[in-house]
């Protein structure tokens, strides 16, 4: 299945961050911190946005923003172009 972003989106997929644990504390799933930082796999048909990034850019984003779901077995983040806070050069 090929997702294609519409106007002023982009997909990406997030990227795992490691997991400190201190002192041997095991810390599950549900009490990490979503990352916020993810590489663009797809970008909309907005110019502005096409001119700012490109497909392979690795972006930071709002911590609440975006829309997740879930593709052959991939998590793919759905975001608009104003949840893009910066591009990780």
């Amino acid at each position: 299945m090929i997702l294609k972003p519409l106007d002023d989106r982009v997909i990406i997929e997030a990227k795992d961050l490691a997991v400190k644990q201190v002192g041997g504390i095991y810390i599950p799933d549900t009490a990490k911190e979503k990352p916020q930082m993810g590489e663009i796999i797809a970008v909309g048909n907005d110019e502005d946005l096409n001119e700012i990034v490109k497909v392979g850019d690795t972006i930071l984003y709002a911590k609440y923003g975006g829309t997740e779901i879930e593709l052959e077995n991939k998590k793919y983040i759905i975001i608009q172009r104003s949840d893009i806070l910066a591009i990780v050069e």
